[in-house]
């Protein structure tokens, strides 16, 4: 077998998306986003959404909504993807680096009340694989902080927490629509947020600083004849080049009705996974998964011979990865690195399995059965 540790999940609904926007033969920022954006806030229960090519730019954009002073600290997890940090450089802040809770590997929140000093502007919540923070327990701290929340969504889409959706909890939601993740445009991403003066500027900073729905106000345009003035725009504040597509768009939006039932795979599989691993001695699940609770868009295992493993399941046609090197071993960020010694620990023992919605039970299951003959072997 030949089995890969990521697929996105396509079908006839995207080719259809797909083959309308090319019959409309506008395939840049247009009216597709803007049904993507709608939907989406809907989806999650959040008065506001804006699309962007990638949750990078909306992590970016994220904190720069705030304007905070330059120098100020962001309280970030150090196992995360390097975008969640690196956000906080691109607004010319300074990451301090939380260390994971020993049993589900996201922000520890006591490490994170220990590494907060009045410099402390924001948090990055990482709901780490899919697997939610206590959201609930982190906002009352940080509305007594005056604390900023952004939350990193990256890893789930259509999960809640205590009745909530994750991404609406804090000030502001970032989600990931990457080829690797839960649904995919492509590369995508999205901001959302219960706050929608929050975004009063968002639309032009995703797009070189353009916002067509604050123009079509200004009373210079309005004074004159509107209809020749079609070309005109104004340029107030500083943009990028973040928007989303309305190619992009239209997969995003036949990947959003299915989402639910790909979620619910993932979930199925989770779950196989599990019962597959109950009565292993060195193998055992990287967290305490609750797959009719949350949606994951990763799966994995700690074990004491990771890299034996590896090769082990490569040598079978099995993928695997690493998710993450701690970021306070990366180069960029040693100026910031601070004591995360969980982390820096668990990282030794974390493999990541395939997961993804087309899956099948025969990879399952050889998945499984490899799995069990390394660990026999290793007692």
């Amino acid at each position: 077998m030949n089995i890969r540790l990521f697929k996105p999940s396509f079908g006839n609904e995207e080719l259809s998306m797909v083959q309308q926007a090319f019959e409309r033969s506008w395939v840049g920022l247009g009216p597709m986003v803007n049904r993507f954006e709608e939907e989406w806030a809907k989806f999650v229960g959040a008065k506001l959404a804006i699309g962007l090519n990638s949750a990078t730019a909306a992590l970016h954009l994220a904190l720069a909504v705030f304007n905070f002073p330059k120098g100020k600290k962001v309280l970030v997890p150090a196992l995360t993807f390097s975008a969640t940090a690196s956000a906080v450089l691109y607004n010319g802040l300074v990451p301090v680096f939380v260390d994971s809770d020993p049993v589900t590997l996201g922000m520890d929140l006591e490490d994170m009340k220990r590494k907060y000093d009045q410099d402390v502007v924001a948090v990055i919540p990482v709901h780490y694989t899919g697997h939610p923070v206590p959201m609930d327990q982190l906002m009352e701290w940080a509305k007594e902080k005056n604390v900023k929340v952004i939350e990193d969504c990256a890893h789930t889409s259509g999960a809640a927490y205590k009745g909530k959706s994750l991404g609406t909890w804090g000030d502001i939601g970032c989600y990931s629509f990457e080829e690797k993740k839960l649904m995919t445009t492509g590369d995508g991403g999205m901001m959302v947020t219960n706050q929608p003066e929050l975004f009063k500027d968002v639309k032009a900073m995703r797009w070189v600083g353009i916002d067509k729905d604050n123009w079509k106000t200004a009373q210079e345009y309005t004074s004159v004849n509107k209809d020749a003035y079609h070309w005109y725009y104004e340029l107030k504040v500083l943009g990028y080049k973040y928007n989303m597509n309305d190619l992009a768009a239209s997969i995003g939006l036949a990947q959003l009705k299915r989402l639910p039932e790909m979620n619910r795979k993932r979930s199925e599989i989770i779950k196989k996974y599990l019962v597959g691993l109950e009565n292993l001695k060195t193998i055992k699940p990287l967290l305490p998964f609750e797959p009719d609770k949350y949606v994951y868009q990763m799966f994995g295992v700690r074990v004491e011979k990771k890299e034996e493993l590896i090769i082990y399941l490569k040598s079978k046609g099995i993928a695997t990865g690493c998710h993450y090197t701690p970021l306070t071993m990366q180069p960029l960020f040693k100026p910031f690195s601070g004591k995360c010694p969980v982390a820096e620990k668990e990282y030794f023992k974390m493999i990541t399995l395939p997961l993804h919605a087309d899956l099948t039970e025969d990879e399952i299951n050889y998945i499984i059965y490899h799995l069990k003959i390394f660990d026999a072997q290793s007692i």
